[in-house]
């Protein structure tokens, strides 16, 4: 039986804590989709679109590496629904501290009561990439500061190019 996982976010943008994240799912698995939640009241700063580009070109590459099969999608419902629709048995959440373990447990518990064949897998982040966050990352660069530490270079690329001018 092949081993499904689905890691789900807003990855707006890709950081290296994704990255990071994204590493320790593929040796658990035979498969990997990356799930792009699309939230109505959100604006992200980036358009699911780009955001699916980013998220192919970084962890296409990581998940070749570890011999595992990768695709991406996008979804507007449930994340318990977009893993069953994926075939998922794991669902992969990346924990900082405890603050998102917090959190993530909750998440996880209603996800068990609704799915009870979905399994929470959850990846400590790293030491090195624990303070990183997305929301951290948009601000740095908006105000025109070096994000190339804490994301990918395609990535940071494309922030730069965001912000230019």
């Amino acid at each position: 039986m092949s081993r499904v996982a689905l890691y789900p976010g807003s990855f707006d943008p890709v950081t290296n804590g994704h990255v990071d994240v994204v590493r320790h799912a593929v040796v658990l698995c035979d498969r990997l989709v990356v799930a792009i939640g699309i939230h109505p009241g959100k604006t992200p700063l980036f358009p699911a679109e780009e955001r699916l580009a980013m998220v192919r070109s970084v962890f296409a590459p990581v998940a070749a590496k570890a011999g595992c099969a990768f695709d991406c999608t996008t979804y507007d419902d449930l994340t318990i629904a977009a893993a069953q629709k994926a075939g998922a048995t794991i669902l992969v959440r990346g924990l900082r501290d405890g603050t998102d373990l917090d959190y993530e447990m909750q998440i996880a518990g209603m996800n068990e009561a609704m799915a009870p064949g979905v399994h929470t897998v959850f990846v400590p982040a790293s030491p090195g990439v624990r303070p990183i966050t997305a929301t951290l990352v948009r601000q740095i660069a908006a105000m025109g500061g070096d994000v190339s530490a804490f994301v990918p270079q395609p990535v940071a690329s494309s922030l730069k190019t965001k912000f230019a001018g």
